[in-house]
């Protein structure tokens, strides 16, 4: 994963020229906007065009951005892709595009998720006005936009350019579970792919158990190796090591009553009993690599759970909606010794 620190604010005007470079290396000349659409949504609608940016210590500099337009339509028409309407209930995006230099680091996920993570905090915060976001994309980019939680809607109407659109979107403050379908397509895809990550060590390997994978950093016991995704034929890395404080609290109830556990996943306590938990805090960009459910109801808690977003494995853990605190229970991570 990428080792460079990234923040994320709206785009300012002076920006735009950064911006549109980075456009037309990711789209072709046929679908790249310009820099006259550019300038229009960023003044129609600056709060939707947020820019990631790489700390450089003298300047920050642009290496990514989400702009999108607003539309009363609940799916993406001509009208709603070229035509922003104040006030509307569904955010359109129009491009989520990152520097090549900075592809295939994490860097277009994180920005897209602190994205999302803004328009739900919105929408709690303002009850709206935004209700969904959509998008339209090519095939190739489905699992892109799965694991930042977007489901498929099916080819869209849109005409641009010259291959086939698929329209996606996610409902805002849905309480739909994502581990469905799309999920079970995600691990099947994992298993076929070689894997080329470490092998993850689970907790009960360990004599010692906790206090072997734990180690104090600050006077606080925190995650001594990396946590990794418990599928060997995944593997991949969730979060590094020193990142999470060990915490002990009152387990929670993360398995759905009507779908069996997987394998994989060690039984939690009964609720309140406690549990063994990595607390991770205060954002989600602590995470090298972390899916989220939509909203989903726990003994009357409403909270999103946590899965390997490389093959939608979970639930790993939980964060309460709109929470800054985020839960994977120390048996259900795999360990990075080697």
């Amino acid at each position: 994963m990428m080792d460079t620190t990234l923040t994320f604010k709206y785009l300012p005007f002076e920006h735009l020229e950064d911006a549109i470079k980075i456009e037309e290396q990711g789209f072709p000349p046929d679908e790249a906007a310009t820099l006259e659409a550019f300038q229009l949504r960023q003044k129609q609608a600056s709060d939707l065009f947020l820019g990631a940016y790489q700390n450089t210590g003298a300047q920050d500099r642009l290496i990514g951005y989400v702009c999108s337009t607003l539309s009363p339509d609940t799916s993406l028409t001509h009208d709603s892709m070229s035509t922003h309407v104040p006030g509307s209930s569904s955010v359109c995006i129009h491009s989520v595009c990152v520097s090549p230099a900075f592809r295939k680091q994490g860097a277009g996920l994180k920005l897209l998720r602190e994205y999302i993570a803004r328009l739900e905090t919105t929408h709690r915060e303002n009850s709206g006005p935004y209700q969904r976001i959509l998008l339209i994309t090519h095939d190739n980019l489905r699992r892109f936009y799965e694991k930042a939680g977007f489901e498929w809607v099916g080819p869209s109407a849109v005409v641009h350019g010259s291959q086939p659109w698929y329209e996606m979107r996610i409902v805002l403050g849905s309480s739909s579970s994502s581990f469905d379908s799309a999920t079970q397509r995600g691990v099947f895809e994992a298993l076929q792919r070689p894997s080329r990550n470490p092998l993850p060590q689970a907790l009960s390997s360990f004599l010692g158990g906790i206090t072997e994978v734990s180690s104090y950093g600050s006077n606080v016991p925190v995650n001594k190796f990396d946590l990794l995704c418990p599928r060997t034929d995944c593997g991949s890395v969730i979060l590094k090591s020193g990142v999470a404080k060990l915490t002990e609290a009152p387990s929670v109830q993360m398995d759905p009553l009507d779908h069996p556990r997987h394998p994989l996943l060690p039984a939690l306590p009964i609720p309140p009993t406690a549990a063994q938990w990595w607390l991770i805090a205060p954002s989600p960009m602590e995470f090298e690599n972390i899916g989220f459910s939509h909203v989903v109801e726990s003994l009357g808690d409403k909270m999103k759970l946590l899965a390997c977003a490389e093959c939608d494995l979970g639930p790993l853990g939980w964060c309460k909606e709109g929470g800054t605190e985020f839960w994977l229970a120390c048996s259900r991570v795999g360990y990075k010794t080697g």
